[in-house]
């Protein structure tokens, strides 16, 4: 690539302010038809740890259900690439339950993809008290700010059980208007966000494989742009003698880029509540979390369960996402992989 390429007007071009001032565009509301559908389904399925990993919704799905996750698929791959989804009464139901109504409705939009070596499909986000200095931490961990980044999927979902006692907004940002900015302010620096960059693996590498992938944050393949970004394991990578190091101008490049994401006017503020559920697309969206303060009791601390899928009819990656990836096959690609390990779905942490 001898100059940054220019990147045309898109749905997924939008400002934070934009979207803050129309919040009809992104969010939507559980019908009654929808929550009874689904709860239906779950029931015919069943709760148990064997159910729960090898999930076949697709026999007894309904229109109701099927119109509304073909508009979330809509939504994440051709249109602003994240949505919230409000409105289903969690509250009413025991963990298990919940954890099932949030698989299922993850298994309907694409594919469950591990999350970490230990093969969970259900994620818990919440502060376990981890030290984020250890390599082997990851940031959801903590109760720090996560600064903003992607993750080695499709597509993150998060289900908010309990919010923290202040803090913990979540953060969106289009990694197109990010790129433009960089590009109109910086061009030079611009260029630099298409090189390959060493990013540590956090101790989670497949068999065979190096503790770090070197992958640009910006790619262009196939006339689209597409992000992979996690400044905080860059910095890490530089642990391994045998990963190449950012040059001066890579690292300006991604200071200029960290600072045009978290600009008030181009990143997306919103508060998750007990109930909701976001989806945020890894290849075109950037997503953080602020730091947040947590109830003393521990059964008031925030708690946020998670999903990572692999979503049919897709866009292609570039070539370069088979390390971190692995297959690139659309809808079964992505996620953390370990030899042997069986997937799981923990209901705590």
């Amino acid at each position: 690539m001898i100059s940054a390429p220019e990147v045309a007007e898109s749905p997924k071009s939008w400002m934070g302010s934009e979207m803050s001032a129309a919040p009809e565009r992104w969010t939507r509301y559980w019908t009654e038809e929808q929550i009874d559908d689904l709860t239906h389904v779950v029931e015919g399925v069943g709760v148990g740890d064997d159910e729960m990993t090898n999930l076949n919704p697709a026999p007894l799905s309904t229109p109701s259900l099927r119109a509304l996750v073909d508009a979330i698929r809509d939504d994440l791959i051709h249109q602003h690439g994240f949505v919230l989804l409000k409105g289903f009464p969690f509250q009413e139901l025991d963990r298990r339950t919940t954890a099932a109504i949030f698989l299922m409705l993850g298994r309907l939009i694409g594919t469950l993809r591990s999350q970490n070596s230990a093969g969970h499909l259900l994620g818990h986000v919440k502060d376990v008290g981890s030290d984020l200095a250890d390599p082997g931490t990851r940031i959801y961990q903590t109760n720090e700010r996560q600064s903003f980044h992607t993750d080695s999927t499709d597509v993150v979902g998060l289900l908010c059980i309990r919010a923290a006692r202040s803090g913990g907004q979540s953060l969106i940002a289009s990694a197109e208007t990010a790129y433009r900015i960089v590009h109109q302010r910086h061009p030079d620096l611009a260029l630099k966000l298409f090189d390959p960059i060493a990013t540590d693996r956090r101790n989670e590498q497949p068999e065979f494989e190096k503790p770090w992938f070197e992958i640009p944050v910006l790619s262009w393949f196939d006339d689209r742009l597409t992000v992979l970004y996690q400044r905080t394991y860059i910095e890490s990578a530089r642990r391994f003698s045998d990963a190449p190091s950012p040059g001066m101008s890579q690292i300006k490049a991604l200071d200029v880029f960290d600072q045009v994401l978290n600009e008030p006017d181009v990143h997306l503020a919103m508060d998750l509540e007990p109930g909701d559920i976001q989806f945020v697309y890894n290849h075109s969206v950037l997503h953080d979390r602020m730091k947040f303060m947590d109830h003393s009791d521990p059964e008031l601390r925030r708690h946020l369960l998670r999903l990572w899928l692999s979503l049919p009819g897709d866009r292609q990656l570039p070539p370069a996402f088979a390390q971190r990836y692995g297959s690139l096959v659309v809808g079964d690609r992505g996620g953390i992989t370990a030899e042997g390990v069986r997937h799981c779905v923990p209901l705590d942490v």
